[in-house]
């Protein structure tokens, strides 16, 4: 694509981030009481709920107008509701994982691990958290019934750690190795490896029916579309922009939207998975880099890395409705939501320290000193019936 076009991308982008947040912060109507309040489920019609053609040994689609309805706050499995509430906070520069208290904000402990974690993982049967030490080239297992942590797996360039919806693989994004590795969910042993021709594969989402899964290409600006159970890629698609560098992948509740927050482009890419064509483009803040569903499915939590802020896209009204500005600034990245929906985690990486806001109001609620680099911070338990991955995928 000519540079012309990714900027007229960019530039409708950015005019309808500035229509939203006017729309939002101006003197308009009240906000109704039902409306985009993570502790309240959303309206929703009583419409018959169809059959979903899964991957088989994919646990059914509960509902297939809110892929996110086993989220619901409360719904905690019975293989995690004796787990104690904690947040585990990747340091990647200090080779550690800072454990919080959620309800008192304080570390009660750290944990030695591997060469640069990147991640804080839970495991496809929700009762293991997986440190994905990449440059230890090691999964540190951490048993969240006791905080402790297990000896290391051998697993090569673990950036990133999702598993397929029926359970069977990890797939590790290995990203320096140029691989999508495909390893048995509970042994790791390495059941294929899939080599990418992008660069920097890091994270990724599966669609509805669990038959394909979108990887984003940090180093090369490219998305990818691969079949689970074949394990092999599809298709393969340059973002267009020049420079782009996409991140977290989330889809919409309803299945037929994702979502990649790209850090160089400054907002978030709108993806039609089935079709794979090209995406439309919503500017969001500078750095845009992790992306997390509210437990009514009707918000989606944007962290803009490089300003200090987050900015709140409402699924319902499909546009950006708040932007919520850390005081003092900060650099949020990567984390997850409060098993109530209440508070929204995230980690500061270039500064050394933890956010807790308040997903109701946008206030910083604390602000904690951890190491060095913390990165893909886990908040745990949470609810849901089980994990695809990454710091917290849930169905």
């Amino acid at each position: 694509m000519q540079p012309t076009k990714a900027a007229r991308l960019l530039a409708a982008g950015a005019a309808l981030t500035a229509l939203a947040l006017l729309s939002a912060c101006g003197g308009g109507t009240p906000q109704h009481e039902n409306e985009a309040l993570a502790s309240k489920a959303p309206v929703q019609p009583q419409a018959k709920k169809q059959q979903e053609d899964v991957l088989p040994g994919m646990p059914p689609v509960q509902d297939p107008h809110d892929l996110y309805a086993a989220d619901r706050p409360g719904l905690l499995s019975p293989a995690v509701k004796d787990f104690p509430s904690r947040v585990y906070v990747p340091n990647t520069n200090s080779d550690t994982v800072t454990v919080i208290d959620p309800e008192t904000y304080r570390i009660i402990e750290t944990i030695p691990v591997g060469r640069q974690p990147q991640h804080v993982v839970p495991s496809w049967d929700l009762k293991t958290l997986w440190v994905n030490n990449d440059l230890g080239n090691s999964l540190t297992p951490i048993d969240p019934r006791t905080g402790k942590a297990g000896k290391p797996v051998a697993v090569h360039d673990p950036y990133n750690l999702y598993f397929t919806p029926d359970g069977k693989y990890a797939v590790v994004m290995a990203s320096m190795d140029r691989q999508l590795v495909f390893r048995d969910a509970h042994t790791m042993k390495v059941v294929k490896s899939v080599p990418v021709s992008c660069y920097g594969v890091n994270h990724a989402d599966f669609s509805m029916d669990g038959r394909y899964f979108i990887v984003s290409c940090e180093f090369s600006g490219e998305l990818l579309k691969v079949d689970t159970a074949r394990m092999e890629v599809l298709a393969q698609r340059k973002l267009p922009l020049h420079g782009a560098m996409p991140q977290d992948v989330k889809i919409s509740p309803d299945g037929k939207l994702f979502y990649i927050a790209d850090m160089a482009a400054n907002g978030v890419w709108i993806l039609n998975g089935d079709t794979f064509a090209e995406p439309a483009f919503l500017a969001t803040g500078k750095g845009a880099h992790g992306l997390y569903i509210s437990r009514d499915s009707r918000e989606m939590y944007i962290s803009n890395r490089g300003e200090g802020t987050i900015s709140v896209f409402d699924f319902p009204q499909n546009r950006l409705t708040k932007r919520w500005h850390l005081p003092g600034g900060g650099s949020p990245d990567m984390g997850g939501v409060s098993a109530d929906g209440k508070v929204l985690w995230l980690s500061g990486r270039y500064n050394s320290e933890v956010y807790a806001i308040d997903t109701r109001t946008g206030t910083e609620l604390a602000r904690i000193r951890v190491g060095s680099g913390p990165h893909g911070l886990a908040v745990y338990p949470q609810p849901g019936r089980y994990s695809l991955g990454h710091t917290g995928i849930f169905r």
